[in-house]
């Protein structure tokens, strides 16, 4: 291995590094539910992006619950 030609010194890898730094995440609100979410990505808790109900997240719920439902039903049947 070859040795390094000059050493980096503590000053200059500060300023390397200078823009290393951890910035805070900008959160903007939903329009449905106001809670903060990521810009340009749609809302996790209710499915919300651009005026538009994307994930119909309320259906799922509905859907879960009725095959839920039909299998307690099969298992009381048997």
């Amino acid at each position: 291995m070859s040795t390094q030609a000059k050493k980096r010194t503590k000053q200059q890898k500060r300023e390397r590094a200078s823009h290393f730094a951890l910035t805070e995440k900008q959160l903007s609100t939903c329009p449905k539910c106001k809670k903060p979410i990521l810009p340009h990505h749609v809302c996790k808790f209710c499915g919300f992006y651009k005026g538009l109900d994307v994930l119909y997240l309320d259906l799922k719920a509905e859907r879960k619950k009725k095959k839920t439902k039909k299998k307690e039903d099969k298992a009381k049947n048997k």
